[in-house]
């Protein structure tokens, strides 16, 4: 009879946690949770290099009405493995998603990346522009 009790009571927790965990919080198609927040912009950003070592020479220059990030770069930086990196504002998300190095090789094209708000209904397009230092 004991046996069956303790039986009874762990299925009864399980139960009672699996209906506690199940909130529905909305998520996004990248399972992060959309909140309330509509702010939408880059605070820092960094240019690293194959190394993971910075590559620009000074910080970069944000502008967050015209969104666009200006920096230079070291002469000689490889500019076809970069590493960039955004910090944006709280619950914010990047499109496209940078999952590796970038070509920042073609300097005539700059890339642009959006930044989505937390709310999900905000979109800016912020476009990275980047110069090589001369040489020296």
């Amino acid at each position: 009879m004991k046996k069956h009790f303790i039986k009874f009571l762990i299925l009864l927790l399980v139960i009672f946690a699996w209906v506690r965990c199940a909130k529905n919080f909305p998520t996004d198609e990248d399972g992060l949770l959309i909140t309330t927040r509509g702010q939408c912009y880059v605070g820092n950003f960094e240019l690293l290099g194959a190394d993971f070592q910075t590559v620009r020479t000074a910080a970069a220059v944000i502008d967050t009405t015209a969104q666009t990030i200006n920096t230079t770069v070291m002469f000689g930086t490889d500019l076809k493995n970069l590493f960039p990196q955004f910090s944006l504002v709280t619950d914010a998300k990047l499109d496209p998603k940078i999952t590796g190095k970038v070509d920042f090789s073609d300097l005539a094209n700059p890339k642009k990346w959006t930044v989505v708000s937390g709310n999900r209904l905000v979109r800016k397009t912020y476009t990275v522009y980047i110069t090589v230092q001369p040489k020296p």
